[in-house]
C-alpha cells in the first residue's frame, strides 16, 4: 500500500480540519497517482472534501468509529481489521492512504511506499504526520528539484520501507 501526503518542514499536515495549505501542482499529482485506484480516508477527510462525497474514478473506503456510519458511493468500516480485509481484493500498489493524521499512523505499518509533498515552511498545524526522516524503517529514494508555488518552496519526495535484512 501506498501513502499520499503533503507535509510542512515539521511534518504537520493541518488545522482545524482543513489542510495547511492548497498547492495546484500537489493536487494535481493526487489526481494522477489516484485516478482510477483505491483511495482510504477517515470519516473526517471525506466530510471535508467538496460536497462531504467520495472522489470521483476512486474507490474511496472510508472509516469511521460511528456505528453504522455510511455514505453513498464509499465502503465504510469502522476498524481497520475489517478495512485490511477488503483492501486485499486489490494490488497493494493501487491502494493510497490519504489521511488524516489517525487514519495514516494505524496504517503506516501496512505501507510499503509513502508519495511526500514536503513544503518548507512551518505552519501551525494541529495535526501531524510521523517524521519519516527520523524513522529507521524508512528510506528516501527519489526527491525532485525544489518547486515553488508564490513564495513556498516544496518538492515531491518518496519514501520506501527498508527491506529487512
Amino acid at each position: 500500500m501506498n501513502i499520499i501526503v503533503a507535509v510542512d518542514k515539521n511534518w504537520g499536515i493541518g488545522k482545524r480540519g482543513k489542510l495547511l495549505v492548497s498547492i495546484p501542482e500537489d493536487q494535481r499529482l493526487f489526481r494522477q497517482e489516484t485516478l482510477g485506484k483505491v483511495v482510504v480516508m477517515g470519516r473526517k477527510t471525506l466530510e471535508s472534501l467538496p460536497g462531504g462525497k467520495p472522489l470521483y474514478g476512486r474507490t474511496t473506503v472510508v472509516l469511521s468509529r460511528e456505528p453504522g456510519y455510511q455514505v453513498k458511493g464509499a465502503q465504510c468500516f469502522s476498524d481497520v481489521e475489517s478495512a485490511l480485509k477488503a483492501l486485499s481484493a486489490w494490488p497493494s500498489e493501487d491502494v493510497f492512504v490519504a489521511g488524516g493524521e489517525e487514519i495514516y499512523r494505524e496504517f503506516l505499518p501496512f505501507c510499503a511506499t509513502a508519495h511526500v509533498t514536503y513544503i518548507d515552511y512551518a505552519y501551525e498545524a494541529d495535526t501531524h504526520f510521523p517524521d519519516l526522516d527520523k524513522d529507521p524503517e524508512w528510506v528516501m529514494d527519489l526527491e525532485t528539484e525544489e518547486a515553488t508555488y508564490f513564495d513556498l518552496c516544496y518538492t515531491f519526495r518518496r519514501y520506501v520501507r527498508r527491506r529487512q535484512t
